[in-house]
């Protein structure tokens, strides 16, 4: 019996994968983490547009205010850049990622693009006022991380773009940072709650910029935008100043890793956790 194949291109420029992303609807292909194990004994149905070659797409770079992130690095690169205190929560979120074969060729902008409630980068970079980038032959633009992931696996990536960038504004690369997360086992698990928290104190040892965000909570993971200014100015064990009342952005669901209300009650204690770990 004949089986049917799909058309697999790979280019090696971003111009030409930017084309064949316009001319038809092709499923994008970086790392292949979730890619393959969704394709398990099954032949590929669809067409498949590998970016994996294209190398204007990996690495980490600085620019003029702030720090530029390929959409194709990986989480061992991001664990191996010399980069910043800020960015310590997503180098901790970096080493929770699966194991070491997938942080060698998992993507943050796969992980991005996946829109997974428990995805482990949103959070850190949530934290971290990141924005990301979107081109397509006529155009590129640039939508904050919050509004590029619009509800349950679902993002704004139009079907003739590529994410091609992650873009980190400068102004708190240099917070204290944490990333903490919660799950069956210590590695290769998906979340059962995972919270980040960024803070930029002043000499005075006050909280001047708070950044708080919580996975696998909801639909998508959320800031805790009261929590945040409630705690700027203030100093000391900021920890014990979070209340269940700040949570209440959240939305947890009941499943086989855990109740809506052990969710909540463990995001509670993360969250003062993870500001209490945050040091001047």
């Amino acid at each position: 019996m004949a089986i049917d194949t799909a058309e697999f291109v790979s280019p090696r420029t971003l111009r030409e994968a930017l084309d064949i992303r316009a001319a038809g609807s092709h499923t994008v292909l970086a790392g292949g983490t979730d890619f393959y194990p969704a394709r398990v004994g099954k032949p590929l149905t669809e067409p498949v547009l590998d970016i994996t070659k294209i190398a204007d797409l990996r690495g980490i770079s600085r620019t003029d205010d702030g720090f530029r992130i390929g959409a194709l690095t990986t989480w061992s690169d991001i664990m191996a850049a010399d980069l910043p205190s800020g960015f310590d929560g997503l180098k901790k979120s970096a080493a929770r990622v699966g194991g070491i074969q997938i942080q060698n060729v998992g993507t943050i902008a796969g992980n991005l693009c996946n829109a997974s409630p428990a995805a482990d980068g949103v959070p850190p970079l949530l934290t971290l006022d990141a924005s990301v980038e979107l081109s397509s032959v006529g155009a590129t633009r640039v939508l904050p991380l919050s509004d590029f992931l619009v509800g349950y696996r679902e993002t704004a990536l139009r079907s003739d773009e590529l994410v091609t960038a992650i873009l980190v504004p400068s102004s708190l690369a240099n917070a204290s940072s944490e990333f903490l997360k919660l799950g069956a086992r210590t590695y290769l698990v998906i979340s059962i709650a995972m919270v980040a928290v960024a803070i930029a104190f002043d000499e005075l040892g006050e909280a001047q910029r708070v950044r708080v965000a919580i996975g696998a909570c909801s639909p998508v993971a959320q800031r805790a935008h009261q929590l945040e200014a409630d705690l700027v100015g203030r100093r000391g064990d900021l920890g014990a100043l979070v209340t269940r009342e700040h949570l209440n952005i959240l939305s947890p669901i009941d499943d086989v890793r855990a109740a809506a209300t052990d969710r909540l009650d463990a995001a509670l204690h993360m969250v003062q956790r993870a500001i209490r770990n945050c040091r001047q």
